[in-house]
């Protein structure tokens, strides 16, 4: 068999009813490659090898699951890229899905990478500790808005699908989980320079219990500065707010 590693964040999915949910979630949307991140002990990827036409890869960097995972699912041979998603390659050319019961400490990071591979990842159904998914899946103005928010609607069109009780895994979390879609919706604001979109939401939630005049005071104007916008707050503003004081910017 094979031990559960606290440092890498593991709790194994052992409710196959939800394993199955997740991947007739896949099946509603159309795709030819697909990427699993974090397998396990294998629960969703025994419905995911042999889907019909699907080019499949997993990525796993726990070398004691890789060597299960190939005696378990003999089909798995050269499928499994024995790395950090966080710093992998791309997986495929052109287009691809990505799926997976994300681990707890690097999930925020791993919708980072999700959106760095924009122009690739066609869509992403992952699972997440509840208050992180809430926190992506967030609307301007509710207090769990914030930039993971931001940044993922910027690319994506986000929906939350469905929660998970700790009872699910082994061993059980002491949080509840949640399952979340991204759909790549293009670039429909037009932002040709993320690092500075990317900068400009980061400064602006740095403090958000502030008016934005106190963040980003030293990059507007003081005429600017008189706009009724930099009287609210981080987490009032919509990605398109972003992208047009983003153009403000002095």
């Amino acid at each position: 068999m094979y031990t559960l590693k606290k440092s890498l964040g593991q709790h194994f999915l052992i409710d196959d009813s939800i394993s199955v949910r997740i991947a007739e979630a896949l099946k509603e949307r159309s795709f030819t490659q697909l990427l699993e991140v974090g397998p396990g002990g294998g629960a969703l990827t025994q419905h995911l090898i042999h889907l019909p036409g699907v080019d499949f890869k997993t990525v796993e960097i726990d070398e004691e699951k890789v060597e299960y995972l190939l005696k378990t699912y003999p089909a798995l041979n050269n499928k499994i890229i024995t790395a950090s998603m966080l710093e992998m390659n791309r997986p495929f050319e052109g287009q691809f899905t990505v799926v997976g019961n994300f681990p707890y400490n690097i999930s925020t990071q791993i919708v980072f990478k999700i959106i760095e591979w924009r122009n690739e990842v066609d869509t992403m159904i992952g699972m997440f500790q509840k208050e992180v998914a809430i926190r992506i899946a967030a609307k301007p103005g509710n207090k769990d808005y914030g930039i993971l928010s931001v940044l993922a609607g910027a690319f994506f069109n986000i929906e939350y699908l469905f929660e998970v009780s700790e009872n699910a895994f082994n061993p059980p979390p002491k949080v509840k989980s949640a399952v979340i879609r991204l759909v790549n919706a293009g670039n429909p604001f037009q932002i040709e320079n993320y690092a500075r979109f990317l900068w400009l939401v980061k400064t602006s939630f740095g403090q958000r219990r502030k008016q934005l005049k106190n963040p980003l005071k030293s990059y507007f104007s003081s005429a600017d500065l008189q706009d009724p916008i930099f009287t609210k707050r981080a987490e009032q503003l919509s990605v398109e707010d972003y992208v047009a004081l983003m153009k403000r910017i002095k």
